[in-house]
């Protein structure tokens, strides 16, 4: 992920990339690939005039790498990571730590892990949450959102244990279920024939990420502990009632359970509207104070408001800025204005903000 990373960036006019790794094998991958421009001795020599500090490494060490990036760095510099867990990251941190660090999760990646598998297109057309805490600073968010955008990802803002319990759902508790799977038939063998040894295709398809890179799920599962134990409880539920199901032979339940699962995959596999709508501007007036934008665009971002670009025209200190968005079209315009009226801001759809 970081050397995908390091390679979009890198492809950037005026874009210097400097790396650290504590594998100096992996960093020396990394500069022969292109991934960096150079290797750094230290985190704190590669932050060394940064205006932005991306972090990839495995959930467990992210706070302390940010305490350390934060310290190394001046006061104008962004601080952000990769991880797949936040809210345990940002819980770690102070809040005037949490003004300059803003959590990131691209939404994307494979199987194969390492420098040597980076590919500078992984993250065009992916979703890349952000998690700013109340006390992020505007400017910088903006930088991370530009950042995001310029290595064609879509930033969408989301409160940390809404995407803590999103990830759960969709890409943590799978995990675990794909490795139930294979373990309960690596285990299994009516009769004396292995059960792998007979798996077909609806199978291979299931487990497909069983038992990938066990380290760093460890660590993941560990970091988002509430919210997978959570949905594995609730995923326990479920099964129980197909269980229940099936003792008592309710074929009616067991037609509505898998119709049910099957108008819900055609949900996920709805075609894309035929291309883009027309982008629309929102202005918003804001006040100079942290939290404002990252209220603002995590409440788009959780309905589904897709932030195309967004700019900040800093106000007096003790007066108001305005913030320019470009949202997917006319109706999201509206919608996001509505949204926006409701936390106690002003905005307009278009034109200039009412009452500026």
């Amino acid at each position: 992920m970081g050397g995908s990373l390091g390679l979009a960036l890198g492809a950037l006019p005026g874009t210097t990339v400097t790396g650290w790794d504590p594998d100096r094998d992996a960093l020396r991958a990394a500069v022969e690939l292109g991934a960096i421009g150079a290797a750094a001795p230290s985190l704190e020599a590669a932050c060394e005039g940064a205006c932005a500090v991306v972090l990839g490494a495995p959930v467990s060490v992210l706070a302390g790498l940010a305490r350390r990036a934060l310290a190394a760095t001046a006061d104008d510099c962004l601080v952000t990571d990769l991880g797949s867990a936040k809210s345990a990251v940002l819980a770690a941190l102070s809040p005037g730590d949490r003004e300059r660090f803003i959590g990131g999760h691209p939404v994307c990646g494979a199987e194969r892990t390492g420098v040597a598998f980076a590919r500078a297109e992984l993250f065009r057309g992916a979703t890349w949450f952000l998690t700013p805490g109340a006390e992020a600073r505007p400017d910088l968010f903006e930088r991370l959102h530009a950042l995001v955008a310029s290595v064609g990802a879509r930033p969408v803002a989301i409160d940390a244990a809404v995407h803590d319990r999103l990830m759960a759902l969709v890409s943590h508790v799978p995990h675990v279920l794909a490795s139930a799977l294979v373990n309960q038939a690596a285990a299994t063998a009516p009769a004396g024939r292995e059960a792998l040894r007979s798996a077909g295709p609806s199978f291979h398809d299931l487990t497909r990420v069983a038992g990938s890179n066990p380290p760093l799920w460890a660590d993941i599962l560990l970091a988002n502990g509430d919210a997978v134990v959570a949905e594995l409880r609730a995923y326990g539920r479920r099964l129980a009632d197909v269980e229940d199901a099936i003792t008592r032979g309710d074929r009616e339940w067991l037609l509505g359970f898998v119709g049910e699962a099957a108008r819900g995959r055609e949900r996920l596999l709805e075609a894309e509207p035929d291309g883009p709508a027309e982008p629309a501007r929102v202005l918003v007036a804001v006040p100079n104070r942290p939290g404002a934008i990252s209220e603002i665009a995590t409440a788009l971002g959780h309905a589904h408001i897709n932030i195309e670009d967004l700019s900040l025209r800093p106000g007096p200190p003790d007066g108001e800025g305005e913030l320019v968005l470009t949202v997917d079209g006319p109706e999201a315009a509206l919608r996001a204005v509505r949204l926006i009226a409701e936390r106690g801001y002003r905005a307009a759809a278009g034109g200039g903000v009412p009452g500026s």
